[in-house]
């Protein structure tokens, strides 16, 4: 028997940052989220977001690399979202997403973080937001494919 925790805080958006994601419909999708990461066994401590990105603190089983997870996740959620009358400008979710690993020391900071998404972004752009976490974990974006689809 093995013993592992991998925590991951992972950010990703609708394609071109379309805002499809509806504050009034958003806890049905995350409902969708929820299932699907309790399907892979792994373990969503938070989820939230804007009407263009999605943040997750989510503790994924090591059988399952992040990548296979966000693939995944988003083909499953793009097909509900897309027959699904809330969300009618949704048109798919961006080409890449930021995956970074916490301790579980930083568990209620990231949990904290996610919550306050909407007065968050009351002072800061996504863009702003994502090139910060970025460069926080010591990753310069190239700026000729940040954000480009």
């Amino acid at each position: 028997m093995s013993y592992t925790r991998f925590l991951y805080h992972i950010v990703f958006r609708t394609k071109r940052s379309t805002p499809a994601i509806s504050e009034c419909y958003e806890r049905e999708l995350y409902a969708y989220i929820l299932g699907y990461t309790r399907n892979k066994k792994a373990k969503l401590y938070r989820i939230g977001g804007m009407p263009d990105h999605i943040h997750m603190l989510v503790d994924i089983p090591p059988t399952i690399a992040v990548s296979e997870f966000m693939r995944g996740l988003k083909e499953s959620t793009s097909k509900w979202l897309k027959g699904n009358p809330s969300f009618p400008a949704f048109i798919g979710w961006g080409e890449s997403y930021a995956a970074f690993t916490y301790s579980l020391d930083n568990k209620n900071a990231i949990i904290e973080y996610i919550k306050n998404q909407k007065e968050h972004h009351k002072k800061i752009s996504f863009s702003e937001e994502y090139r910060r976490f970025l460069e926080d974990n010591d990753i310069t974006p190239n700026d000729k494919y940040f954000l480009a689809d």
